[in-house]
């Protein structure tokens, strides 16, 4: 059970909700970081006293030291402070819930450190999964799902004594605010339109996401890592209740499944209590007498092109993940610029990887080099 902690994106949504959890059961910051929110960041010091405060952004670094200065709170900077944040020796939990490729690198300083992962930047395995986990291994790292539907995974399989008897696991997806859509009705959808999910309250970047389904393409692509499982063995299921947070089919057709509220205090709650169950955390339970009845349909991959060539990704390996995610997150941040359309999106993914040549049995060199010529591929094609 974790008991000093460090969050890697403290002032995003599930950084905050880390810190719910942590003051509800009493756990301590060791060291916060973020980008360059420093309201924020001064707020979050001040209630919780961690020993370090990281703002990845000098000038905000700067303010913030000046708004701190009368306390005992240690300010760093840029890509050395993250790095100092996430190996500092004080804390036993690292909680990774930077947004985006960016958390690659204080993930793997965390990991050397052997401390507890837990694990919200899924582009981490995406683009690096076969790297981070032999690192993990070789330090002594235990890294812990904070995604919901990779948590219900890992509750699911705890009681599997042989991975053979696997048969499946079983992404639950909401199908996002355009569920049922057709192509041509999405034409004209806005960042307003796509910031509407039916379910979660999330950060802008993983909500445009989850109307694509490339969210649901990347959880695959973990998914593989995590648990160690071809994708032929990884099904995606729209459940618009998002009750059921995911299933594992054995090999004699029994399913097992995970449910709870769309909360993601939850599942963090986990990830940091974890090999116990915890009472008193501020997670919402679950009335089953009104949760209304739960539904399950295929998803449209002609549609929803993201999660098609996420998959495609996942089959080809290498450096494809790396290429599909740095295309998506220019993709991604150029339509919340309001630069590109919609389906615009799926189309700038698609074509960095035809531009971009897949390596097999990357370095991290590699990796990084995959993510940069995905991105100027997209921003090159405006």
């Amino acid at each position: 059970m974790s008991r000093n902690i460090t969050i890697l994106g403290s002032t995003g949504s599930i950084g905050r909700q880390t810190l719910e959890v942590m003051e509800a059961l009493g756990m301590g910051a060791a060291a916060l970081t973020a980008h360059s929110s420093v309201e924020r960041m001064e707020e979050q010091a001040r209630r919780f006293r961690p020993e370090l405060a990281v703002l990845a952004d000098e000038r905000a670094a700067a303010d913030l030291r000046v708004r701190l200065a009368d306390t005992n709170v240690r300010v760093l900077s840029g890509q050395e402070g993250l790095l100092e944040a996430a190996a500092l020796p004080e804390a036993d939990t690292v909680v990774a819930a930077m947004v985006g490729m960016a958390g690659l690198r204080p993930t793997l300083a965390a990991i050397r450190e052997g401390k507890r992962i837990a694990l919200a930047n899924k582009e981490t395995l995406v683009c690096a999964g076969p790297l981070v986990l032999e690192e993990a291994r070789d330090y002594g790292a235990r890294i812990l799902p904070v995604d919901s539907e990779h948590c219900a995974l890992f509750q699911c399989l705890e009681g599997n004594r042989d991975r053979g008897e696997v048969k499946r696991l079983i992404l639950t997806c909401s199908g996002g605010p355009f569920y049922g859509k057709k192509r041509q009705e999405l034409q004209g959808m806005t960042r307003e339109d796509a910031l509407q999910h039916p379910n979660w309250s999330m950060g802008a970047k993983i909500t445009v996401d989850s109307a694509t389904l490339m969210n649901k393409g990347l959880e695959v692509m973990e998914a593989m890592h995590l648990y160690q499982m071809p994708v032929e063995k990884i099904s995606v299921v729209i459940h618009r209740e998002s009750i059921i947070h995911s299933l594992v089919e054995y090999c004699d057709n029994a399913m097992l499944a995970q449910l709870g509220t769309p909360d993601m205090r939850l599942p963090i709650q986990y990830a940091l209590t974890w090999p116990r169950r915890v009472a008193g955390g501020p997670g919402t339970p679950l009335d089953l007498w009104h949760c209304g009845p739960l539904t399950f349909g295929e998803p449209d991959l002609d549609t929803f092109r993201c999660l098609a060539l996420a998959l495609e990704a996942a089959r080809i390996g290498g450096t494809a993940g790396a290429i599909l995610n740095g295309a998506n997150e220019a993709a991604v941040g150029l339509f919340l610029e309001g630069k590109i359309g919609f389906l615009d999106i799926a189309d700038k993914v698609a074509l960095a990887m035809e531009q971009v040549a897949p390596v097999q049995d990357p370095a991290l060199g590699d990796i990084l080099e995959a993510d940069r010529a995905a991105r100027e591929a997209v921003l090159a094609s405006r």
